[in-house]
């Protein structure tokens, strides 16, 4: 069930109706929200429900003990089984055939011939997700951050929420899971910034980011026959794309979560604003990049243990990130490069200078600050020609055809209003850029945008289209 489609909009009016109805019954509204939330999932395919119940099961069980018991040998036994049942899942489903194929290739290289076939495993949607996400309320429990939750419904509403379900943010549940303990009261003031935000992800998702798409996928498709200006504009237009079809997504979530009186963390905020490499993983999928900084940069020593073990250990970070992502070598790549564009700046002590916004304290930013910004846009464009393309080979054949400059003309056309509407989302991120969401928060640009939005989905029929998030798949 897609979040740009009638069906979902059908269902979540009939849920929403029913939620505020029984709002002040705490336990019948979380019951309430974790049967759509699995009506919400099993729309995919309902086979795979077990997962997240078998999951759910398994951490708020061994919660239970860490928290009982005074042993810490037992405590240690019980987290490894959590880790262990979590992490056997995502690497059964997600990464079984690329370790297949793999191993086949090493031993036909060594001139073994080997003759396994590829497993047909079918990836579930969103199991990197809700695997983190379960998983860190157990490591949680075991550092003694939180005290494990006896209410199981409670828990298992938090898992499966099903507005950040599929896609993120992944959310921990020293933050998410209190407030399903506590009783949610409208706002009409939430309910609109909630409503504007959902529409300025329909309106990132849809316009933006499904529009990019079609030139995105006819170039990386047939990259050969391209010309280099054309190869630059598909990177280009690619690296809009997957910002705005992913932050599209977390809007929205973000946006459906306050309209039900809940609070979501903020997964991206303005990532290409950002100066330097740091300061882009400081504001690209946050959710991701401080779980990965709080459960394996810091627990294998962060930067404590000198500068070698701090390099070992941010190409860890980097590498995992990417691997996560997907079975494939251009994601491996993706995180080694993005390892390589951090270590100068970690080398040299740079790698915190821009903590603040751009312009923090001007209206327009210095050359220095739009020359930073730049060189990491054009850094972080390389790489998602990595991160697009379905090999290593064609990223590495797309980057080679890329320089050449053999031709710098180029027959694709791109309509002037996909080129506007790039604008006018980098206008409102740079305006909301010191404090999020603020561009909507004068009610007349807010009814402004709606009514704009809507005509322009009206107008374009974009909204037949349907096209899932590029997230899902990971």
């Amino acid at each position: 069930m897609l979040f740009n489609s009638f069906t979902f909009w059908i269902f979540f009016t009939l849920f929403f109706m029913v939620y505020w109805l029984i709002h002040q019954k705490k336990d019948l509204r979380n019951i309430w929200i974790l049967l759509a939330s699995y009506v919400f999932y099993s729309w995919w395919d309902w086979r795979f429900l077990s997962l997240i119940i078998i999951s759910t099961l398994i951490d708020y069980f061994v919660a239970q003990q860490i928290d009982k018991s005074t042993d810490r040998r037992r405590k240690k036994w019980l987290l490894s089984l959590s880790v262990i049942a979590n992490l056997g899942f995502l690497a059964y489903f997600k990464y079984a055939n690329f370790f297949i194929d793999n191993f086949v290739e090493v031993l036909q290289t060594i001139g073994f011939q080997a003759n396994m076939s590829t497993l047909n495993i079918i990836l579930p949607v969103g199991i990197s997700f809700y695997t983190f996400q379960t998983m860190s309320y157990t490591i949680d429990v075991y550092r003694q951050k939180m005290p494990a939750t006896s209410r199981i419904i409670d828990f298992a509403a938090y898992v499966s929420f099903f507005p950040q379900l599929v896609a993120g943010p992944i959310e921990r549940a020293q933050r998410l899971l209190p407030q399903f303990l506590q009783k949610t009261k409208f706002s009409f003031r939430n309910a609109q910034i909630g409503t504007s935000q959902i529409v300025w992800g329909l309106f990132k998702k849809i316009v933006i980011a499904d529009n990019c798409a079609i030139y995105v996928d006819q170039i990386f498709s047939n990259y050969a026959q391209q010309d280099s200006l054309s190869l630059i504009l598909g990177a280009v237009l690619f690296a809009f794309q997957i910002y705005c079809d992913f932050s599209g997504y977390s809007d929205i979530a973000i946006g459906l979560s306050r309209l039900l009186g809940f609070e979501l963390m903020t997964n991206f905020r303005y990532p290409y604003f950002s100066r330097d490499i740091a300061e882009f993983w400081r504001r690209w999928h946050i959710s991701l990049s401080t779980w990965f900084r709080d459960y394996l940069y810091i627990p294998l020593g962060g930067s404590k243990n000198g500068k070698y073990l701090a390099l070992r250990n941010i190409f860890i970070i980097f590498i995992v990130s990417g691997f996560w992502h997907g079975a494939n070598w251009t994601f491996i790549i993706w995180g080694a490069l993005h390892a390589l564009y951090y270590v100068p700046l970690f080398i040299f002590g740079t790698n915190r200078n821009n903590l603040d916004v751009i312009a923090s304290e001007t209206i327009l930013p210095s050359f220095k600050s739009i020359f930073g910004l730049a060189v990491t846009f054009i850094l972080t464009t390389f790489a998602w020609v990595f991160f697009r393309s379905a090999s290593a080979s064609d990223a590495f054949d797309y980057i080679s055809l890329m320089f050449q400059f053999q031709n710098v003309g180029t027959d694709l056309l791109i309509p002037i209003f996909l080129w506007v509407e790039i604008i006018v989302l980098l206008l409102i991120d740079y305006l909301s850029r010191k404090k999020d969401f603020v561009f909507f928060e004068n009610q007349f640009i807010q009814i402004l945008f709606l009514i704009a939005t809507i005509i322009q989905l009206i107008l374009f029929g974009y909204y037949e289209s349907d096209q899932s998030f590029i997230y899902f798949q990971f």
